[in-house]
């Protein structure tokens, strides 16, 4: 599975508006300047993120875009889901009843497993953390949630 494009331009935009002050409107070209991403298509992936009430966004002189909930409430797995919508992984998980096999084959389970554990990572990275660890190594899954240590002024 590879995210679309949309889904990785909406992240790096959601990951932009994070790591601004909470509230601010932030100019539709500032957003595409900072994220290499052209007015037309930034406005396309946003749509589905203001739907979802994540982003918002104001028309007009001074208008622009803003997260629409704090960044700490706001994680990978929201903006995959707006832009992908549901992941299931594979056809048998769609619908309850869907598989014939369900009931005997043993990589149905291991799908919703996996479908399971792919949705709880993705959930786990919130943009608030995401923001403040700009410019460090990326995160791991164990990481999340540890507190970052300061570095010492004799360093």
């Amino acid at each position: 599975m590879i995210i679309t494009r949309a889904t990785e331009y909406a992240i790096r935009a959601v990951l932009y508006m994070a790591s601004q002050p909470q509230g601010e409107i932030i100019f539709k070209k500032d957003i595409c300047r900072a994220q290499e991403i052209t007015p037309a298509f930034l406005t396309k992936i946003l749509q589905p993120l203001i739907k979802a009430g994540i982003v918002g966004s104001q028309r007009g002189v001074g208008g622009g875009f803003y997260l629409a909930k704090p960044a700490s409430q706001v994680n990978l797995f929201d903006i995959v889901k707006t832009q992908e919508g549901p992941l299931y992984l594979n056809q048998c998980l769609i619908k309850e009843g869907n598989c014939g096999r369900e009931f005997f084959c043993p990589v149905h389970g291991a799908w919703k497993e996996i479908r399971s554990e792919f949705m709880s990572t993705l959930s786990r990275y919130d943009f608030a953390t995401l923001a403040s660890r700009q410019g460090e190594s990326p995160p791991t899954p164990s990481s999340l949630g540890k507190p970052r240590r300061k570095k010492s002024a004799t360093a």
